[in-house]
C-alpha cells in the first residue's frame, strides 16, 4: 500500500509545485489535496488496524498521518478561504518529524535512502513552514521548484522502484539521492532567489495558498 500511496502523493506534490509557480488556480489543486489526503489517512489507518504490537508498523503507519494531514489541511483551509498561518506552523511539526524517521530509516530499519528521503521532506515542508506560517512570499517561487523536484525525485521515483520490486536500501542509492537533492536545492537558489528576473511567480494566483 505504501507504494501506492507515494505514487500519488507524486502526483499532489506536481500539482501544488504548479500552483505555486503560478500555473494551476488554487481551488483547483485543492481538490487533489483533499483525494490525496484521503487516502493518506484512510491507508494508514487500515494499516494500523492490521499491526497489532508492530512496532515498525505502527511507526510507518504514523509517518503517513503527518502528510495526510497536510493535504486535507490544504484541501480544506484552501477551499473555505482560511489563512495560511495554521498550516505553515504544522509544516514546522512535520518538518521536525521527519528528522527523527530519517534517524529511524538510518539507524534502526537500515534503509539508508528514505533517511535521506524523509531529509528531503524535512528541508521541503519547512520551507513551506517559512512561506506559509512566517509568510515569507518571497521564497514561494523557489519552495515550487523544490517542491516540483522532490514531486519526481523523493517520491514518485522510490513508488516506481518499488512498484517494479528494482527498490534497493543500500548505501550507495543513498549516497546518489543524497548529492542530487543537495545539488538541486543549492542549485536552485541563485536561479530563483528575490529580486532575480523572472523569479515572481507568474499565472493567475501567487498568493503562498497551499503548497504541501
Amino acid at each position: 500500500m505504501g507504494s501506492v500511496g507515494l505514487l500519488y502523493v507524486g502526483a499532489v506534490l506536481f500539482v501544488n509545485a504548479l500552483m505555486l509557480l503560478g500555473r494551476v488556480e488554487a481551488k483547483s489543486a485543492a481538490v487533489l489535496n483533499l483525494f490525496v489526503g484521503a487516502m493518506q489517512v484512510v491507508l494508514p489507518t487500515l494499516l494500523l488496524a492490521q499491526a497489532g504490537t508492530d512496532v515498525k508498523s505502527i511507526s510507518a503507519a504514523a509517518g503517513v498521518y503527518l502528510f495526510g494531514f497536510t493535504y486535507l489541511y490544504v484541501g480544506i483551509g484552501t477551499l473555505a478561504n482560511l489563512d495560511t498561518t495554521g498550516v505553515g506552523w504544522f509544516s514546522l511539526f512535520v518538518s521536525i518529524s521527519a528528522i527523527v524517521f530519517a534517524g529511524v530509516n538510518f539507524f534502526d530499519v537500515k534503509d539508508y535512502p528514505f533517511g535521506v528521503i524523509w531529509l528531503s521532506w524535512s528541508f521541503l515542508w519547512f520551507l513551506f513552514f517559512l512561506l506559509l506560517g512566517l509568510k515569507r512570499a518571497e521564497l514561494t517561487v523557489y519552495t515550487g521548484w523544490v517542491t516540483l523536484a522532490n514531486a519526481w525525485g523523493s517520491v514518485t521515483l522510490p513508488a516506481f522502484l518499488l512498484l517494479t520490486d528494482n527498490y534497493t536500501t543500500s548505501g550507495t542509492f543513498a549516497v546518489i539521492l543524497a548529492v542530487c537533492a543537495v545539488v538541486i536545492c543549492a542549485g536552485l537558489w541563485p536561479l530563483t532567489r528575490p529580486g532575480r528576473p523572472g523569479s515572481a511567480a507568474p499565472g493567475p494566483s501567487t498568493e503562498p495558498v497551499t503548497g504541501a
